[in-house]
């Protein structure tokens, strides 16, 4: 009796039916079943064309060795890995597959499977040195790491051969084996051009066209683990984070130790008797088991918030915060009681607490933010704390313009660095320097002389007089000389700008 071939949609993308062909392991009629067929298609109409290769190839080799090749419709909507399996089993055949977990699910039916892909020559684990912070593979490109230490690195290449597209397909599979087969490997995110996995202490993120113009896998790997002491943080901040910040914010820009120090502050945490659990996307800090790590892609926000209330976590550290959702999810647990910890990505200090801005009322920022740590190049560069007073901000004039502002001040020297407030129906941030505020105090004196409104700004060496553009007039000619003067005199030019005014807004 003839024997009966089934090949499924990962042994075409493979190309691995020609070779078995010719070493002889395939020798009877193959079938290949219309929803392997749907399948290649529709991943050729999106720009990947593996399974129109291999079903080619395998033509070509079939022909050659007088195997037949028979196409089968059953008129069946089911997706191909169950299709093929159904078919293998309601004619004895030889499921040919190059996906482990589909040889697996067919042993365990009772199908036989025959489990064949290429070689992998390429390992990730080669590439990670001591010193080697990340691996970018690229198909077309030789393969370059990053080596080095947060905000210290250099991109290097480390052979002379571009890669293969077959290479990186064999580098694929072998770390989606390796997932199925790690305790701590997780498949964060699949969709149809990109995947995001974490295998053990490696973050992978996998992209193929038309998302991106190649097959691209970029790897990371922590190099080191520290603990908050190899930080050198002054005795004020540990005392602050022990006893009075609930509402932390860890910022810096991409690669400068924002997650390493997360994760030393978790341990800090965690050492004070601290029940602490991390929202995490992907999960990729280095915990004790003690420490729930849960995955903001598997489930919904609403899901998320009634777990962390519900089990009541002291503190909740929230790595890589993105989108206005996370924002939200943040500013609700922190206002339900729970004490956060928000990973977020910002190039200065102060765009930490903007990000915020719009997405929550100005009010509540100092209830959602206490504290601010800026990291730079692996380092703590700035600390801020903020609170809620009701003043006059500086730049307007008259009391009775008094409202509700945020300050922000340098958290070791006490000086308040920036305020933030609503005029009319806009929000600003206004720097406060202090080597400017005798040049805010002067041109205050010669304003109020003139104009009953009026706001004082300073952007490096321009100064601003804002008035309501009824009041312009009210400054003679003449004394624009005089203003000119005074602005020299400060080091400064002076103009005098329409601002509409808080009644003009409304």
């Amino acid at each position: 009796m003839q024997e009966i071939y089934i090949p499924d949609v990962s042994a075409l993308e493979c190309g691995v039916l020609p070779d078995l062909i010719s070493q002889g392991k395939v020798r009877g009629k193959i079938l290949v079943h219309q929803a392997v067929l749907r399948a290649i298609e529709e991943k050729a109409r999106r720009g990947d064309f593996r399974g129109v290769r291999g079903l080619k190839a395998l033509c070509r080799a079939a022909e050659q060795a007088q195997i037949p090749i028979e196409y089968v419709y059953d008129g069946t909507i089911e997706e191909p890995d169950p299709a093929v399996r159904s078919l293998a089993s309601e004619c004895n055949g030889t499921l040919i597959t190059s996906d482990a977990i589909s040889v697996r699910m067919a042993e365990a039916m009772g199908i036989k499977a025959l489990y064949s892909r290429p070689p992998s020559y390429l390992k990730l684990d080669e590439f990670f040195d001591t010193d080697v912070m990340s691996v970018h593979l690229k198909e077309g490109v030789p393969p370059f790491v990053k080596r080095g230490k947060p905000g210290a690195w250099k991109y290097v290449q480390v052979d002379t051969r571009p890669l293969s597209r077959m290479e990186l397909e064999a580098v694929i599979r072998d770390i989606l084996e390796k997932v199925g087969e790690t305790e701590g490997g997780f498949l964060e995110i699949i969709r149809d051009q990109s995947i995001i996995v974490q295998l053990n202490s490696y973050r992978i993120v996998i992209t193929r066209p038309p998302l991106s113009d190649g097959i691209e896998i970029t790897a990371v790997k922590p190099i080191s683990k520290l603990t908050l002491e190899d930080y050198n943080p002054p005795a004020k901040l540990v005392k602050r984070l022990s006893e009075r910040a609930e509402g932390i914010l860890i910022a810096g820009a991409p690669g400068m130790g924002k997650t390493t120090f997360a994760q030393a502050l978790v341990e800090f945490y965690k050492s004070k008797g601290k029940v602490v659990k991390t929202l995490e996307s992907p999960r990729d800090m280095q915990l004790p088991p003690e420490v729930t790590q849960y995955s903001k892609n598997a489930t919904s926000p609403r899901e998320i918030y009634d777990v962390l209330l519900l089990s009541r976590p002291d503190y909740t550290v929230f790595d890589e915060m993105r989108d206005e959702k996370d924002f939200k999810l943040f500013a609700d647990l922190r206002l339900a009681g729970v004490g956060m910890v928000g990973v977020i990505h910002a190039t200065t200090p102060i765009d930490a607490v903007q990000r915020f801005i719009g997405k929550v009322e100005l009010g509540l920022i100092p209830s959602i933010i206490d504290t601010v740590i800026f990291i730079d190049q692996g380092r703590l560069a700035k600390i801020y704390t903020l609170e809620m007073v009701v003043k006059t901000p500086q730049g307007l004039a008259k009391e009775n313009l008094a409202r509700p502002a945020v300050v922000i001040r340098d958290f070791m020297t006490g000086q308040a660095e920036y305020e933030i407030y609503v005029f009319g129906r806009r929000t600003f941030v206004v720097p406060l320097r202090t080597k400017n505020q005798r040049a805010v105090e002067v041109l205050e004196r010669f304003a109020a002389k003139y104009f009953p409104e009026f706001r004082v700004e300073i952007f490096d060496r321009e100064a601003l007089i804002l008035v309501p553009p009824e009041y312009l007039t009210l400054l003679p000619r003449r004394k624009l000389k005089k203003l000119n003067q005074i602005g020299k005199k400060l080091g400064l030019s002076v103009r005098v700008e329409p601002e509409l005014s808080e009644a003009q807004y409304l």
